[in-house]
């Protein structure tokens, strides 16, 4: 992919002329979440309807786009990107974005990081690589064929496993991302974690997010990670880690096997007082908070007004980002908000 006139370099003077992207509560955001795309070869049942309807293509930012906005905002202070979907490698060509944004890596960029499930992973891991890439979280909700093709709907672990595995061949850290599920995974939750143990892997247990509809009642599946921790604090010896990795996760020591554990808490262990993320999606929508519809249309300003209207865009999506989210798991049926995860990005 090519550098268009807009292209900004991250070393310029301008990101020091600009300022920190300070949000109105004093918060500094370094870190930015793009989805590439909200398609997805999935159908994780916590994630997604059966029968999804996505986003027509010509709704959708370029990928020469999507490098202009992440340079902008590494010009102006982001040090962490994360490329996520739908899922990315799913997205046609989005080696030439990695391989793009992987450039600004130790040149105002100190991580390029992609959440993927895995199903694709093993012919991108050695470009990830090549590209800049040094980690990837890949979502495994369970170790068990049937199970996991039951959450997903028609997932096939092997095929996610050999990605896993050719990812760290590849050269590439690995954390595992599993979500939390009552009356589903909850069984298995120590046993993954002493899988990503025997085989080097940090482990991120999250619980399950109240977006978009879904087909099923989240009530019934919401695990709280108080119960989780409870129960794996009895089986390992876990210590407090001081560790951050600029996400919101709270770590602990597995042992001194060098894994991590990451608890990601959004309804039981609120984390948004020190929330440093905004969120690009796929057609151009900055997203300030995962639990509100509060937006900012990036695509028509780079388009309608180049690079000073792109910037002015930013500034007031800073100016209305959320104190909090306001995700609650209590009865209601209704979602926190309508639009999928596939469409805001992990």
């Amino acid at each position: 992919m090519g550098s268009p006139p807009n292209d900004i370099d991250a070393r310029t003077p301008d990101r020091l002329a600009m300022g920190g992207l300070v949000d109105a509560h004093g918060r500094v955001v370094r870190y930015l979440r793009i989805s590439v795309t909200d398609r997805c070869d999935l159908r994780c049942r916590y994630c997604m309807a059966e029968t999804m309807t996505f986003l027509p293509r010509s709704e959708l930012l370029a990928l020469e786009e999507i490098a202009i906005i992440a340079e902008r905002f590494i010009a102006r202070g982001v040090t962490k990107i994360r490329l996520s979907g739908g899922e990315p490698l799913v997205r046609r060509d989005v080696g030439d974005l990695v391989a793009r944004l992987g450039r600004h890596v130790g040149r105002g960029l100190d991580e390029l990081t992609m959440t993927t499930n895995g199903t694709r992973l093993a012919d991108h891991a050695q470009c990830l690589h090549a590209a800049g890439i040094r980690r990837v979280n890949v979502s495994l909700d369970s170790l068990d064929p049937a199970l996991f093709r039951h959450i997903t709907r028609h997932g096939d672990l092997a095929q996610v496993l050999g990605g896993i595995f050719a990812a760290r061949d590849a050269g590439l850290r690995v954390k595992i991302n599993t979500v939390a599920l009552r009356g589903l995974n909850e069984h298995e939750l120590p046993d993954i974690l002493a899988w990503t143990v025997e085989h080097g892997f940090d482990l991120s247990l999250i619980e399950t997010m109240p977006l978009g509809e879904v087909d099923e009642d989240r009530t019934d599946r919401f695990l709280p990670l108080t119960e989780v921790f409870a129960d794996l604090s009895a089986r390992f010896a876990l210590t407090r880690d001081a560790h951050r990795s600029g996400g919101p996760a709270r770590y602990w020591s597995v042992g001194d096997s060098g894994t991590r554990l990451g608890l990601i808490s959004p309804l039981t262990a609120n984390f948004c007082d020190g929330c440093n993320r905004v969120r690009l999606t796929t057609d151009g929508k900055l997203y300030l908070c995962l639990g509100h519809d509060d937006q900012v249309d990036l695509k028509a300003a780079l388009r309608g007004g180049g690079i000073p209207a792109l910037d002015a865009a930013i500034d007031h999506g800073l100016r209305i980002k959320p104190a909090a989210h306001d995700f609650r798991i209590d009865g209601a049926t209704a979602p926190a908000v309508a639009r999928h995860m596939s469409v805001t990005g992990g």
